[in-house]
This record gives structure tokens, sequence and C-alpha cells, in this order.
């Protein structure tokens, strides 16, 4: 797939998803369209070759199981996350103050709060009925958190401060609250009676659109670029690996995994700190009647990608970047880098990267912290530390990371995409 192909076909899929349960049900669409089996958690699994996917709250995760597979049988995964950063719905969410509706929200993970301000926002996310039935719900436009007049805070160019409780609860009309309920608004959408509705996970997500831009079209901006850049490419290169039987011949199982809740550090029962992924694997490799000793030997010779996104040097902030590393957009994808564990990265990963991009013919580029800026993570070390898998990070450079609009080159994505279907062919 050429970059425009593929940066349309991302922006579909950014589109689809502003949340990681719709991330979740766009991937199982893909998924099922491309001839995927569906697992259930709740049935047991037959060792038969095959392509399946099993689903977790916000989080999938998908393989192809060769016909030749056996009990020590290693695995290729590729990890990617499917939250952003954003802000999420509380408890009691109507609120409001001198004739404005309000809708209170908290913050979730770490967002650029500045960002997200002025901007025609939605509520997307998942409505949980009495009986248990999940409905996905999204308003389209509905919100908006409006920034203070400049006239009002002549001091607001100066440093902009926002408290997280009193100014990023976001407006969506005027009038009296009693007759304009948030739940009962989404509920309407969910076609379901509000005194229905048992719990809910909804979240704010941006609802412009992602757009080409720049000179000769180079540049691509969209919200939630952090991680669904890593999440499509895995799933495009998984598909594009595993048709026509690419894979069956590779000497290993390929896995797909995303994650929920990387954004909040992992820790639940669909994150990549919990015990999701080792259930599958565990799982497939008692359906090939693997022991305990031979599913570790299984593990050994397992890898996995960690694909997230990472940072492309800012040409207005130059000094904040390593001196000698500075990725630039359009230079291809990062090798993830870091002395003290935060990307799982070692010598042997980077060699099986150089080969996986050599066979891609897709060029690699290192990324380092400035020694003076703290380093952020990925699920790479938490899924090395949980399973002794080893395992290598990855990602396509960013700026404005963390912001409700993120932007990259439109090569990244594609050249990710790329490296990652070699990895799953057997580089």
């Amino acid at each position: 797939m050429d970059s425009v192909a593929h940066i349309t076909d991302l922006a579909d899929f950014i589109v689809a998803s502003p949340t990681s349960y719709h991330a979740v049900a766009e991937g199982a669409r893909r998924l099922t369209a491309a001839g995927f089996t569906r697992r259930l958690e709740t049935e047991s699994w037959d060792g038969g070759a095959g392509r399946f996917f099993v689903e977790r709250e916000g989080a999938v995760i998908a393989w192809v199981q060769p016909a030749q597979a056996h009990a020590t049988t290693p695995f290729r995964i590729l990890g990617s996350h499917t939250d952003s950063p954003s802000f999420k719905l509380k408890p009691k969410p109507t609120t409001g103050a001198h004739g404005w509706l309000q809708a209170g929200v908290e913050v979730y993970g770490g967002p650029l709060l500045n960002s997200w301000l002025d901007r025609e926002l939605e509520l997307a996310g998942r409505l949980v009925t009495l009986d248990g039935t999940v409905h996905l719900v999204r308003t389209g436009p509905f919100l908006r958190i409006p920034q203070l007049a400049v006239h009002l805070d002549r001091s607001a160019n100066d440093g902009l401060v926002l408290d997280r409780q009193r100014h990023l609860q976001p407006v969506y009309g005027v009038g009296d609250l009693a007759g304009a309920d948030v739940l009962a608004h989404l509920a309407g959408i969910a076609g379901i009676d509000a005194s229905m509705v048992a719990g809910y996970d909804v979240l704010v997500a941006d609802t412009q659109e992602p757009r080409r831009f720049g000179l000769d079209g180079q540049l691509f901006a969209a919200g939630r670029m952090d991680n669904l850049t890593s999440v499509h490419a895995g799933l495009v290169a998984l598909l594009a690996a595993s048709d026509g039987g690419a894979t069956d011949e590779a000497g290993h199982i390929t896995v797909f995994a995303a994650f929920d809740h990387e954004e909040l550090g992992s820790a639940s029962t669909s994150g990549a700190s919990g015990p999701f992924l080792d259930d599958v694997l565990t799982r497939i490799g008692a359906s090939l009647g693997a022991t305990t000793s031979e599913r570790l030997q299984a593990y050994a010779a397992s890898w996995c990608l960690s694909a997230d996104a990472g940072h492309a040097i800012h040409p207005n902030y130059p000094e904040r970047h390593d001196p000698a590393n500075r990725p630039i957009a359009g230079g291809g994808p990062l090798l993830k880098i870091n002395a003290n564990q935060c990307y799982a990265t070692d010598a042997l990963g980077a060699a099986l990267w150089a080969r996986s991009c050599a066979a891609a013919g897709v060029v690699s580029q290192d990324f380092v912290s400035n020694n003076t800026v703290p380093c952020g993570s990925t699920i790479g070390p938490l899924t090395a530390t949980r399973l002794g898998i080893r395992t290598v990070d990855v990602g396509t450079p960013l700026l404005s990371m963390h912001s409700a609009r993120e932007l990259c080159h439109i090569d990244d994505p594609t050249a990710l995409s790329a490296a990652v279907q070699a990895f799953f062919r057997g580089a």
C-alpha cells in the first residue's frame, strides 16, 4: 500500500474509533471481513489451524495459527494500545452554572490540556444496561470547552494555567438542567430508555476530521494518532501478511495485540500489565497440547514489537531533544532506546528491527531522550516483564503528542506497517 492509500485508510480508521471500544469494534469488523473467526473467552478453543481474534473490553488480540504449529512454536507479536489521552464522563454528569448546561468530566491520562479548548467535541463510549448488554454510542459534535476571552485575562498569552476542575468542564447548551440530562441524550442515541442504563464508560473525543495538508500533501493531522497509528499499522500488516497464507510457512504464530489503558499505566484486565496476552498465548499453547515447559520454550524463541508513538524533532524546541539523535518527519519509523529500560530495546532487538526494516525496504531512525527530559514508557517493558518475551520498542515520529490533534508525515505510518509486515513474515 502506498503512503496516500495507507494514510487515507488510517484516516477512516481514526474517524471510526473515537474511543478504545470503537477501535476494537472497527478492528473486529475488518478482521471478520478478512475471514478471521471470533473466539469467545467463555468457550473452549480447539487446536486447529486458522485465523482468529478475541476481544476483552477495549482490547483485541488476533492471531494466525499455521497448520504446522506445535507445542513449542514461537510467537511473533505486535503490541499497541487503543486508548488516547482525553476526558471521561463522571457519575452524575449533568451539571451547569449561570444558565449554561455542562458535562462533568475528569481528565483521562495526560492530555495537552490547552489543545482541547475551543473545539467541537463529542461524547463516545459504551452504555451498559441492567441485563449486561453493551451499547456503543457517539454523539457527534456536542461539547465545547470555552476559553476565557483575552479581554478578561490580559495575561493569558504570558502563560495559561488551567484548573482541571474549574476550567475544563465543557458546555453543551443553555437552559434547565432537569430537561437536558446527558445520560438521557446518550441513551436516546443508543435507542434505549435512560432508566435502563446501569453503567457507562464515556469519553470525550475531538470531532475535526483527519486531514492531509502542507507541501504536496506531505503532512497529516488527526486526533488519537497516539496510538491508533500503531494499531492501524499492525492490523494492516497482519491482514496483508496473512492474505494468501503468507504467514503459514513462517515457522511461528503471528499475533496482533491492541491493549487498553496504556495512558493510565496499563494496570487493568485489558491493559498490557494485565493477563490478557498471557491468557491468549496460554490457551493457544494448550490447544496445541503444550506443557508448561513447552510453553516457556515457545516464549523463549518469541519476539514482540511494541509499537507506540514517538517524538520527531520539534523545529521550535530543538534543545528538548538529544543533540545527536534527531528523528525527522518522513525519515522512517523509530527504534526507541532508553538506558533505564523505559523502552525494552536491546542490541538483539535492534538487530531484529534492522532485519525487518531491510526486508521491507524501510529506513529506520533511532530515538533516545535528552538526558534532562524525563522519558515516557510503553507497553514494551510491561510485556517483557510479564512474559519474558524479547521485546523491541518502535513507533512513528509525531509532533504535538497528546494534543487533541497530532501531526506526522504521511510516509512514516506506511513505513511502520511495512516493517511490521516483514516482521510478521519472519524477517
